[in-house]
């Protein structure tokens, strides 16, 4: 399967929409575990959650853009922006 990187960046100002939602995105998460392949949260420089970084095996572009519209975070509105990007990994695994 192919695999695609989800660069997810938070709006500005929306740690509390972040924190509200946090719970449902990681159930959505966990219940797709079969092709989160790596995730977690990014950060800005001070520390504090800015986005979300996800490695995901899917079919193709459309199946991640289709994870990313049924994201509890997406649904909330939190994104700025998504990037989907494939790549593929030549070093250790995800």
């Amino acid at each position: 399967m192919p695999t695609f990187v989800l660069y997810c960046v938070d709006k500005p100002n929306a740690l509390d929409l972040r924190l509200a939602n946090r719970e449902a995105h990681l159930a959505y998460v966990r219940s797709k575990a079969d092709v989160v392949k790596l995730g977690g949260p990014m950060t800005d420089d001070a520390g504090d959650m800015a986005g979300s970084l996800l490695i995901l095996d899917v079919a193709d572009r459309a199946a991640a853009e289709a994870f990313t519209a049924a994201d509890p975070y997406s649904l909330a509105g939190l994104f700025e922006r998504v990037e989907i990007r494939p790549i593929r990994i030549t070093l250790g695994k995800p």
